[in-house]
């Protein structure tokens, strides 16, 4: 296995769309790096530049001590796993393996040995003398992924690899290609892997590290836990989570005990808020805060911002609350015993935020101006 390291990395298409904005970043050896970010970010661009697929205009592609932007894909020392599988399908499981092997000359020994080794990694020796149309979407993913991991490439890159097959086995494909990176890496093999999806789901379990894009420049590079409680920016606190995180516009006054106003209420967020805070005045500002990071006040209780429940979903140990504060539409979080506690009798409810989870955003540049000293 080797480190990749992308260096000022470009794509321009003609003379006018750019599509990658010179965006640097390394993958460690042994490393499961995921690409994520909505569609027409150029996450899968990247990928194919890295497989050679796409032809670079600017920077450098470097895998190992090698820059690799002249060379073929079948010399960079990569193996890819593909959307749609990409299976020979004139051939059974067992020549679709070995195929690679095969064109390398290979002597026949070892090339039997490799694929009855890789079937038993993968749990897919009875399928070993199917055809690919005889095999449901998760058999022929895992072949698939045979297929790259028989190669023993330096860099692993899968393109979306799990798209196509239906929530239950995309969660348990999920599982066998993470227990199986885990696994390598523990024999003494570790894997390098570029993984590129748009499901965040997928980016936030799958991956050591996750690197965020946004239109063709990278938003944030960090691991699952600081992505979900660091944010650098408006777009990664949006696009990261589920539901995704509040954020509402108001005005953000009393920095040394911080409160925030938003159509005509106002709420306190916490006096610890201020250490780190890069703000000296009032301003006007964004507010984000995960569903998760709401309490609901109890009768009686005054604190919170006021609203009117205009929407409740019962997702078994938990319940959605789509909350009107007027000027904003929020989702609480609640656990479905607390929320069966609650006096529903009116749809008013007061929301509390956690004030150690509060996040403010500059309006403008969308920059977290409120990480400094934050717990991670």
């Amino acid at each position: 296995m080797a480190r990749l390291q992308l260096r000022n990395l470009e794509k321009t298409y003609g003379n006018t769309f750019k599509a990658v904005h010179g965006i640097n970043l390394d993958v460690e050896e042994g490393e499961f790096m995921v690409l994520v970010g909505p569609s027409g970010c150029a996450k899968s661009t990247t990928l194919r530049m890295i497989a050679g697929l796409e032809n670079i205009t600017g920077g450098e592609v470097r895998i190992g001590n090698r820059v690799v932007n002249a060379l073929p894909p079948a010399k960079r020392g990569i193996a890819m796993v593909f959307q749609n599988y990409a299976l020979y399908p004139h051939m059974k499981v067992r020549s679709n393996l070995s195929f690679g092997l095969r064109i390398q000359n290979v002597p026949k020994a070892e090339i039997s040995a490799a694929t009855e080794e890789v079937a038993r990694i993968l749990e897919i020796e009875p399928l070993l003398d199917r055809l690919p149309k005889e095999l449901s979407g998760g058999q022929a993913q895992r072949v698939a992924l045979g297929r790259a991991l028989i190669k023993k490439p330096e860099v692993f890159l899968f393109d979306e690899p799990l798209s196509n097959l239906d929530a239950k086995l995309r969660a348990s494909m999920r599982v066998r290609i993470t227990d199986l990176h885990r696994r390598l890496k523990q024999e003494g093999k570790p894997a390098t892997v570029v993984y590129v999806t748009h499901d965040q789901t997928e980016a936030m379990t799958m991956g050591d590290r996750i690197c965020v894009m946004k239109e063709g420049r990278i938003m944030q590079v960090a691991d699952p836990k600081t992505l979900y409680m660091r944010p650098a920016n408006l777009f990664v606190a949006g696009f990261i989570g589920s539901p995704e995180m509040n954020l509402m516009e108001g005005r953000v006054e009393d920095t040394s005990d911080p409160v925030f106003s938003i159509g005509g209420q106002s709420v306190r967020l916490g006096r610890e808020l201020s250490a780190r805070l890069s703000l000296s005045s009032a301003t006007n500002a964004t507010v984000g805060i995960r569903p998760q990071h709401f309490e609901v006040a109890g009768p009686g209780d005054e604190s919170g911002l006021s609203g009117r429940v205009t929407h409740v979903e019962f997702m078994g140990h938990e319940v959605y609350l789509y909350v009107d504060l007027g000027d904003a539409r929020v989702i609480a979080v609640v656990n479905a015993e607390a929320y069966e506690a609650m006096d529903m009798s009116s749809d008013v409810v007061r929301l509390r935020p956690n004030a150690a989870s509060v996040h403010v955003f500059d309006t403008v540049s969308g920059e977290n101006i409120s990480l400094e000293r934050c717990a991670a």
